[in-house]
């Protein structure tokens, strides 16, 4: 399964190795830092692209293009509020997965010898 199928779905599947191949799908996406710090931000609640923009660092049109990954992939969901879109995540399990992979990376660097 490529990462731009939706897989909004795909976790009422009984097949196992059609949840292994969602999960790695999912877990492609968080490979990328730029998603990681969207979804990182999302997780702490809604927000609109320019408050995306701004927290991520990138620019305005490559945060458009990973949000619109994001949501064909039914990680995300927009909804209008006036003129602006608001992105926020579908569900607390990606919040506690990616709080759970910079847990790990915390303890990765800690566990670094210092630097000289």
């Amino acid at each position: 399964m490529s990462t731009g199928m939706h897989l909004a779905g795909a976790h009422h599947s009984q097949q196992p190795d059609e949840r292994l191949d969602v999960a790695a799908s999912v877990l492609a996406l968080l490979a990328d830092r730029t998603r990681l710090a969207l979804l990182e931000r999302l997780g702490r609640g809604e927000a609109d692209v320019t408050t995306l923009t701004q927290t991520c660092g990138a620019a305005r049109p490559s945060v458009s293009q990973h949000l619109a990954k994001l949501r064909l992939a039914g990680l995300v969901t927009a909804r209008k509020d006036g003129r602006h879109v608001v992105y926020a995540l579908r569900h607390g399990h990606l919040r506690r997965l990616v709080d759970e992979a910079l847990n790990v990376a915390e303890h990765q660097i800690s566990a670094l010898p210092p630097h000289d």
